[in-house]
């Protein structure tokens, strides 16, 4: 399902601050669902009944469409599967949800997936959601601060282990630094917003949407690069995959549903934004418009491994990977592209 037209649509980050979030709020669908094999205790595959465990996130627009209109719950209804939403607040958190087993199925950046399976944990890509400029360097309005070379000895807020942390030390590389002259404040994304708000850090690795609301309190952009943002990556535990393959795969189509869905319904799909993360519809909609690009190829492939190869050697030099041999063998076993090339979006709806 390759596209060849390009139109930036929705995007979203995180604002959420708790670990795993349950769904189950006032106005939000969660309920029934049915998808197909559910695994026995042997780990074989059943044909009906148990919980497809899934993520929804402010960075992932697709997510809040899906959950908003209820059709993973009136797909999977007919199997007994009870969808269980979770909230994920940050590539990673949905890590650590997907190693924990707290779900089978989460959305995480690309550079994120390949840091989680660099270091063991059992998640293969089944689905590309986005191709988002989600993350740049923020500083506050009027900081002397002008330029990445400015940074050096400053104090810095970034999420470890996701994409705003990898943008910022590839764009310290860029400008003659490494991370080892910055400062670096391991805080989750709202918590980095608020620190660069009360004076606690001097710039901020932004993640939309909060970044789109900072820009619109005065903060500034003061460094972006679209590059240096991998793609959203909708990624699932291997032992669903193998236990529960035709529930995946009614996933994947709701994903792609919900991709022409948010294609032709701009305005509504900020909306939905606007309202789970707190939003101004004004701030949504520059999120949705201007920042993420739905209009891509859905299936995980040579596009997105060549962005994660240049990406691998800076988990090595950061120490968050222990050698170069790991983040190949990740990059060899990462995507899983037999769900995608099957979408059916037809199917849901």
């Amino acid at each position: 399902m390759t596209r060849t037209r390009l139109l930036p649509i929705a995007l979203a980050a995180t604002a959420a601050a708790s670990l795993l979030l349950s769904g189950c709020v006032a106005g939000e669908n969660s309920g029934q669902a049915a998808a197909a094999p559910a695994a026995s205790d042997s780990g074989d595959v059943v044909t009906e009944g148990g919980t497809l465990n899934i993520d929804f996130a402010t960075y992932n627009p697709l997510s809040l469409v899906i959950k908003d209109q209820g059709w993973l719950e009136e797909a999977l209804a007919p199997q007994g599967i009870t969808v269980n939403w979770v909230q994920s607040a940050g590539s990673n958190k949905a890590n650590e949800a997907l190693r924990a087993g707290a779900i089978d199925v989460g959305s995480t950046a690309g550079s994120a997936a390949l840091l989680a399976r660099s270091n063991g944990s059992p998640i293969q890509v089944i689905d590309i959601f986005s191709q988002p400029e989600w993350s740049a360097l923020v500083v506050p309005a009027g900081s002397a601060i002008t330029s990445v070379a400015d940074l050096k000895g400053k104090q810095i807020a970034a999420t470890k282990g996701t994409d705003p942390y990898f943008f910022l030390i590839q764009a310290l590389e860029a400008n003659g630094l490494t991370a080892n002259d910055v400062t670096v404040q391991n805080l989750q994304h709202a918590d980095g917003w608020a620190a660069l708000q009360n004076g606690s850090v001097d710039a901020w690795a932004g993640l939309d949407p909060i970044m789109a609301g900072a820009e619109q309190s005065g903060a500034e952009l003061l460094y972006r690069n679209v590059d240096f943002n991998s793609y959203g990556f909708l990624n699932a535990t291997e032992s669903f995959l193998e236990t529960k393959p035709d529930v995946a795969q009614t996933v994947v189509n709701a994903y792609e549903h919900a991709r022409a869905w948010a294609e032709e319904n701009p305005d509504e799909t900020a909306a939905i934004l606007a309202e789970v993360a707190g939003l101004d519809p004004a701030v949504a909609t520059k999120v949705i418009t201007e920042r993420t690009n739905l209009d891509v190829d859905n299936v995980p492939g040579d596009a997105q491994v060549s962005v994660l190869k240049t990406i691998g050697p800076l988990f090595v030099e950061t120490g968050d990977v222990a050698n170069q041999g790991l983040i190949d063998d990740a990059l060899d076993t990462i995507v899983n592209d037999r769900f995608a090339k099957a979408a059916d979006p037809a199917a849901i709806g």
